[in-house]
């Protein structure tokens, strides 16, 4: 079974990280949700789920779930040793990105990034701010060079989108499409 952590920090964004983590349990993958204490003021605020209440009702569902600590550092996705088949930060706060682009691990999503990172692991960067300045792009830059992938939630339009959700689905078939998990959540071009 593959398994994934999404990290969700204080970014606008929290559909994408929803959209995320539902279809990636119905596909059968495990999943590890890290969030910052932003991250779930965010996602309250723009969806008005609370964080907790959601996992644990996908738990009665899903058995490949589980929500960490952010602070646990003693957590299984916090060791290299510890096969993860992708990190994927959804939304990336600017301050996250720059922690992680600096080998700042002080929390659980810093640290995940960076045992991906060490590992030579799938690690995908979802920010999610707009316009982005000097130190936000050299940022991105540093952490391209290292291997993570940059994925801003910029979706499409050539699959003409009817609705939020399928501009929401662009991104998470994106997504989905750079760690080989098979979707359609969007009409590919030249299909």
């Amino acid at each position: 079974m593959k398994k994934v952590l999404i990290g969700i920090t204080g970014a606008s964004g929290s559909l994408y990280a929803k959209r995320l983590i539902e279809e990636l349990v119905q596909k059968d993958i495990f999943v590890y949700i890290v969030a910052s204490d932003n991250g779930k003021k965010v996602m309250e605020y723009e969806t008005s789920i609370n964080l907790e209440s959601w996992v644990y009702s996908l738990k009665e569902k899903y058995k490949n779930i589980q929500l960490e600590d952010i602070n646990n550092m003693f957590s299984n996705v916090a060791s290299g040793s510890y096969k993860l088949d992708g990190v994927i930060i959804i939304p990336c706060s600017m301050g996250t990105l720059g922690e992680i682009s600096n080998g700042i691990s002080k929390n659980l999503i810093a640290r995940a990034a960076d045992v991906a990172l060490k590992e030579r692991r799938n690690l995908i960067i979802v920010p999610r701010e707009t316009p982005f300045n000097t130190i936000h792009l050299e940022n991105m830059l540093k952490l391209s060079k290292m291997g993570a992938t940059i994925l801003p939630a910029m979706p499409g339009f050539y699959h003409k989108p009817e609705t939020l959700e399928d501009l929401v689905n662009f991104v998470i078939g994106k997504i989905l499409d750079y760690l080989s998990i098979e979707n359609d959540l969007f009409k590919k071009w030249g299909n």
